[in-house]
């Protein structure tokens, strides 16, 4: 299967990196913004009541460089999505996103994420509240291709049917079921089987809709081809792992990469500590979200340990930085 090149790709196509928990916050994503310029980068999961009860200043607060940047938001209940989502569009967010994809025993407790899968009714109604809410900013959905024992040749285009008639355009996919009793979040992400032919399948179905792969996407190589016909793909955890690896992303629309050197992120990424982390003691979080920058590159396993060690240490994070950024110099001039 050939590849889309830059010629052939529409304006409009889509490559992000995945709202994942304890992940995506925003030290990770000023990271990944060095690393491309056209990425659309997406924030953890914020639960609605969160947004509205909790302290939604620092939830909710990014720095403007991350733009293109999404809210992702779980919840269940339109009224509170549609607070939620107007307190989110006051931050100024790109899009808002709703999460019908998260499997985990928490998520299903509240009553949202992959379980409402079963419910496109209430889905399509949250969605009209969070639109409407929205004004002029972009709602989307990202779901699973379902869940449990439903017939997805039939629950899907159902779903997708249903939310799309309330007004959503945008539907991000999840290429595996949930199954929500017997496996683990973790096992939820490995053990269903992907099938990226469902997903070919609903933009077949929905041509008018924009449909954005997600699932087990490893390079921007990859995702480029299994999305083929598709709007976009999204990528996950192999972002995270090998974050160089989104320095591909900006050449895909006939750009040059936002980066050629890990050793200059690694200086900005200093740079950045030194001016957040005494009011923002979250930033140290950066310490673990830039531990592959340098994957699959000599002296990995030091930086990594460098890294942990500095961390252990209590350190100021600036200087653990700035201590396995020497380590892996030295190791290039040896």
């Amino acid at each position: 299967m050939m590849s889309p090149t830059p010629h052939t790709l529409p304006a409009d196509y889509h490559i992000s990196v995945a709202p994942m928990m304890d992940w995506t916050d925003r030290h990770c994503r000023f990271l990944h913004r060095q690393l491309s310029r056209h990425v659309r980068l997406y924030t953890e999961m914020v639960v609605a009541d969160a947004i509205i009860h909790g302290p939604t200043q620092r939830l909710l607060t990014f720095d403007p460089i991350e733009h293109p940047v999404a809210l992702q938001i779980g919840g269940s209940d339109p009224d509170k999505l549609s607070q939620a989502t107007r307190t989110g569009v006051s931050y100024g967010y790109d899009e808002v996103n709703l999460n019908v994809g998260c499997p985990s025993d928490r998520v299903q407790s509240g009553r949202f994420g992959a379980c409402l899968m079963a419910e496109p009714d209430l889905v399509a109604a949250c969605f009209t509240a969070m639109k409407a809410a929205a004004d002029t900013t972009d709602v989307t959905v990202k779901c699973r291709l379902g869940i449990d024992d439903q017939d997805l040749s039939k629950t899907l285009p159902n779903f997708i049917r249903t939310v799309s008639a309330a007004g959503c355009e945008t539907f991000i996919i999840h290429a595996r079921k949930a199954w929500l009793q017997g496996l683990s979040p973790k096992e939820n992400r490995t053990v269903p089987p992907i099938d990226y032919d469902l997903v070919t399948d609903m933009k077949r179905a929905f041509p008018e809709l924009t449909i954005i792969l997600n699932g087990q996407v490893e390079t921007v190589a990859h995702g480029l081809s299994v999305s083929t016909g598709l709007d976009g793909f999204m990528m996950g955890r192999a972002a995270y792992h090998d974050p160089w690896s989104l320095t591909a992303v900006d050449p895909v629309f006939g750009e040059s990469p936002a980066a050629t050197n890990r050793f200059d992120v690694a200086e900005t990424m200093i740079l950045y500590l030194e001016r957040v982390q005494q009011e923002d003691r979250s930033a140290k979080a950066l310490i673990r979200h830039i531990m592959g920058l340098f994957a699959g590159r000599s002296g990995a396993r030091a930086w990594r340990r460098s890294l942990s060690e500095g961390l252990s240490a209590k350190q100021r994070p600036s200087d653990v930085l700035r201590s396995a950024l020497a380590t892996m110099e030295a190791g290039q001039a040896a």
